[in-house]
């Protein structure tokens, strides 16, 4: 039995493919190592062996790590993740081998290793066992920006990698949302990707780029390749001077004054610009939810603006402006929209739910007071609101009178909501409560709970809804003693019950049209 201590487990990044970019540590640590390992394809040289091999000591102990399967079929029982899963352990088993026996072990890893890169998987298993340690590597993406010889970013633009196989509307999203972008794992993920280019208006200036820094290396256009000629080891270069300029040269200092007009019904007249903001609702969640009307809108206007989950849930195409924003900046968001529109511009602002109920209508209003948007359209588009969708999954706890508030204190005292809450409770309404807590406003539905409890029975009927439409969406009915304030954050609706509101066996809660 060997009593010498454990080796040390290295993975080392040899670049993109040229030879020349191996670094020094790199060249050092291989010329060294008593034991090489590498990965190859299912029925290929191993690209990793190929560009070390001068570096290669003679006497070395070679483990080449064959993998079962990569983009094919696989009779394993679980699956390609478990053909993988099964492959990383056994390489870990003939590693450490070698690692117990006290060889130092040296992985190479085409690129950078930790930059989508297998030698991770083998990293993560012996890290807690043995010494490990990682040396960087030219990553691909840089030897194909370098190769173009194009400026990827500049000053302030964000760089986004993004990987191929996303689904080609989250592909789009994102290369509309970014300066610059590269786009690793194309090969017959390619028509997709180029399909989300040009819906995101980036297929303009977009570079491929096949085996950089290779002998065989390739550059052209992205709209010029043929998608069957396309292989793994190839990439997509979207550099941040092919973001769409910015929206400040179209702002309206630049433009004539517009003389204020009539206001007609639906919102201020349009004026010559043809500029309109269109104030819609998403809906809570599901596509489903989602107006026939809304999605026409959505279809034709040129720019996108509010909160940035929202803006997410626009699908991206060609043409389209997106403006995300944070949460607590409405009414500034609403100038931005109302400039865009001041300068000729279709603009949506989109709102959760019903952008009327605690959304972007109110703020758009607001801001629109201002005289230099006189000119400007404003119409608002119905959506189903959060409380309709708590409602119907519940049953009809909302079908007689009832109120809607929110509680949260930003944009009125608490004072206000208490006298508020006592009002509702003693016109014994149903209460549909909005913006329940928050991550810093934890306390505000306990001490609700405690005010409806001055002129409501405890055992009136809470339904508490989370997440409705979604796939976390939960549903729980109470009453209002039991209510725990732990459980509720800000995902939740609350509906709280009048006097007559009830619960069915099956669970569901309805309240009668009549007062007896």
């Amino acid at each position: 039995m060997s009593t010498s201590s454990p080796g040390r487990f290295t993975v080392v990044g040899i670049g993109p493919g040229d030879p020349e970019l191996i670094t020094l540590k790199a060249a050092r640590l291989i010329g060294a190592a008593p034991v090489i390992a590498y990965h190859a394809g299912v029925r290929k040289q191993s690209h990793a062996r190929r560009i070390a091999s001068s570096l290669i000591p003679a006497d070395a102990v070679e483990e080449e790590l064959r993998y079962p399967v990569t983009t094919g079929t696989t009779s394993h029982p679980g699956g390609y993740v478990g053909a993988m899963a099964e492959f990383y352990e056994s390489c870990a088993v003939r590693l450490s081998a070698h690692l117990d026996a006290g060889r130092d072990v040296v992985l190479l890893a085409e690129g950078d290793p930790l930059f989508y890169g297998s030698s991770m998987y083998l990293h993560d298993r012996f890290k807690e066992v043995y010494e490990t340690s990682v040396v960087p590597g030219v990553p691909a993406f840089a030897a194909a920006t370098a190769a173009v010889s194009t400026p990827l970013v500049r000053q302030t633009d964000v760089l986004t990698v993004l990987p191929g196989t996303l689904p080609e509307p989250e592909l789009a999203r994102r290369l509309a949302d970014t300066e610059a972008a590269i786009i690793m794992k194309l090969g017959r993920t390619f028509p997709a990707v180029r399909s989300a280019l040009a819906a995101a208006g980036r297929l303009e200036g977009a570079w491929y780029v096949e085996r950089a820094s290779q002998p065989e290396e390739r550059w052209l256009p992205v709209a010029d390749v043929d998608p069957s000629s396309v292989p793994y080891f190839s990439l997509i270069v979207v550099p941040g001077d092919t973001a769409p300029a910015p929206a400040a040269a179209r702002l309206r200092q630049e433009l004539p004054a517009v003389e204020p007009v009539e206001v007609a019904r639906g919102g201020v007249s349009t004026d010559s610009t043809g500029g309109e903001v269109l104030v819609v609702g998403l809906g809570p969640g599901p596509d489903g939810w989602l107006t026939p009307e809304v999605s026409s809108a959505l279809a034709e206007v040129g720019h996108v603006v509010g909160y940035a989950p929202y803006v997410n849930r626009v699908p991206q195409r060609e043409g389209l402006r997106r403006h995300a924003s944070g949460n607590t900046v409405e009414v500034d968001r609403a100038r931005h929209a109302l400039e865009l529109a001041v300068a000729g511009e279709r603009v949506a602002v989109v709102s959760g739910g019903d952008a009327g109920v605690f959304g972007m209508a109110s703020a758009v209003f607001e801001a629109a007071e201002d005289p230099a948007y006189a000119g400007v359209r404003v119409r608002v588009l119905p959506g189903v609101s959060a409380v309709q969708a708590v409602a119907a999954r519940a049953g009809a706890p909302v079908g007689a009178d009832f109120a809607v508030m929110s509680l949260s204190d930003r944009l009125k005292p608490w004072s206000v909501v208490e006298d508020r809450l006592r009002a509702v409770a003693a016109a014994d309404l149903v209460l549909a409560i909005y913006n329940p807590a928050s991550r810093s406003r934890t306390e505000q539905i306990g001490r609700a709970r405690d005010v409806l409890l001055e002129q409501r029975k405890p055992d009136t009927v809470v339904v508490v809804g989370r997440d409705v439409g979604r796939a976390e969406e939960s549903l729980t009915v109470t009453t209002l003693g039991d209510l725990d304030p732990g459980t509720i954050d800000m995902k939740c609706l609350v509906i709280v019950g009048a006097s007559s509101t009830r619960a069915t066996a099956a669970g569901q809660v309805w309240t009668p049209r009549y007062v007896r």
